[in-house]
């Protein structure tokens, strides 16, 4: 009798908590994984899982998609089946209305949503100039909406220091301590002034100390990764050892992107960084696939076009050094573009979990599979809170991602060497809430089981 939905068989299984991998069975029901088995069990679907690996589906800690359909499919064709949005102070801000709207139009993966300070919440209360820190009244003011924010639902507070840099201590704390009362996850893009600027980590890190909320430090490569990692993670570690409550989240690639018109490419800044017109490249709109001049950078900082902006800076090695931490997990930083168009941006918006396991695991060898799932599900759902996901036991969500080992890799390139935008390779299918979203290298079009989950 076919008493499951889906029976995927013939697969290894990997189940973090108990960090094996071994063959068997599994059977979907009702959203739910409802039985691992090595016996033989039939359903209304039988996938043959030819013998590749069957993980809980990979959670994103730290993007950008916000309800955008077109990068939430580059994430899912790399088998995530879960994405954080609302990072690095941005992003929606009536979670209430995004909540509602996402569930009612359905959408390829799940969501869960921060609340964003730096963009979102200091627009809202009438700050516009990222250089100024706000008053006592915009504080409470802030307070107040982050309040309604999180008895809406949203999974904890993110801040974007770079992008504010005006932004007081006094403003972040307030705000910090009303995250650590609501035990709310707190995420910081850091205050960096300088490429060897340590003290953003430690304010961070003081952070946490100060208010006793859980701090995520958001794409710790991008922040450390230019040659003072190892005295960063030396921060991180003695702050873990004395108890504070901070973890960081690390992506693949050496070379961020962000909007020119930010405070991170103001003149004054790209000078306290060393960097020149020739490591800025335009990476959408009109003028993509140009390194920027002095005239082009003065005809987008104008106003003219919002392009993303990749920056080539970082140092290859530094990556690997921080995801070799056990509380350092993997993350993507993908968002979507200004023109809508996901074939232009960062090639980390469809690449960054494959090349992970190709880099780490197959090519240089220096995680094993199952440290390399943890740190893609286990890991980011105890972070999250979320009991039911990041895990291959009986009566969780049935978020899962087949895939090669032998074969999974990143096909996505920046531009001038390729598509940003192209799918990787090696992942076999990819279920969401008990439904295959993508399979064979092919999105089931029209099939929007995700869902957009409330912390309360």
């Amino acid at each position: 009798m076919n008493i499951y939905d889906i029976v995927i068989k013939n697969i290894k299984i990997a189940n973090p908590e108990q960090e094996t991998i071994f063959k068997g069975n599994i059977g979907l029901k009702n959203g739910k994984i409802a039985q691992i088995t090595s016996k033989n069990i039939n359903g209304k679907r039988v996938i043959d899982g030819k013998n590749y690996i069957a993980s809980p589906g990979f959670i994103d800690i730290h993007a950008h998609i916000d309800g955008d359909i077109s990068c939430a499919e580059l994430s899912l064709v790399q088998g995530v089946t879960t994405t954080v949005g609302g990072n690095c102070g941005g992003g929606p801000m009536n979670l209430e209305k995004f909540f509602n709207t996402q569930n009612k139009n359905g959408f390829p993966i799940n969501q869960l949503q921060f609340i964003g300070h730096s963009f979102s919440m200091r627009h809202k209360v009438g700050i516009t100039n990222p250089y100024v820190e706000a008053s006592d009244n915009e504080i409470d003011n802030m307070k107040d909406i982050l309040e309604k924010e999180f008895c809406n639902g949203a999974i904890g507070l993110s801040f974007g220091l770079e992008y504010a840099p005006g932004s007081s201590f006094k403003e972040v704390i307030a705000l910090s301590k009303i995250a650590s009362k609501y035990k709310k996850l707190i995420s910081i893009h850091t205050r960096l002034r300088a490429p060897d600027d340590l003290e953003s980590l430690r304010e961070a890190v003081r952070i946490s100390e100060l208010t006793g909320a859980l701090v995520q430090v958001s794409h710790f490569v991008y922040q450390y990764g230019t040659g003072i990692m190892t005295e960063a993670l030396d921060i991180m570690d003695k702050a873990r050892d004395m108890g504070v409550k901070v973890w960081a989240d690390s992506g693949m690639y050496t070379s961020f992107a962000t909007g020119i018109s930010t405070s991170v490419f103001d003149e004054n800044h790209i000078r306290k960084f060393g960097w020149k017109m020739s490591d800025l490249f335009v990476a959408s709109g009109s003028l993509k696939g140009h390194c920027l001049t002095k005239n082009l950078y003065e005809d987008l900082r104008s106003g003219n076009e919002n392009a993303i902006i990749i920056c080539n800076t970082g140092i290859e090695n530094e990556i690997y050094e921080a995801l070799l931490r056990n509380y350092v997990v993997l993350s993507s930083d993908s968002g979507p573009s200004p023109t809508g168009n996901m074939e232009e941006g960062h090639p980390q918006n469809a690449g960054t979990f494959p090349r992970f396991f190709r880099k780490m695991v197959r090519e240089k060898n220096y995680i094993s599979p199952i440290e390399a799932i943890k740190k893609c599900t286990l890991i980011p759902a105890s972070i999250l809170g979320l009991k039911n996901k990041g895990r291959m036991a009986v009566g969780c969500d049935a978020d899962l991602v087949v895939f090669d080992l032998n074969t999974i890799c990143d096909k996505s390139k920046f531009l001038g060497n390729g598509r940003p935008d192209a799918y990787p390779e090696g992942i076999y299918c990819v279920i969401v809430n008990g439904q295959v979203v993508f399979e064979n290298g092919k999105i089931k079009k029209g099939i929007l089981p995700g869902r957009a989950i409330e912390i309360n």
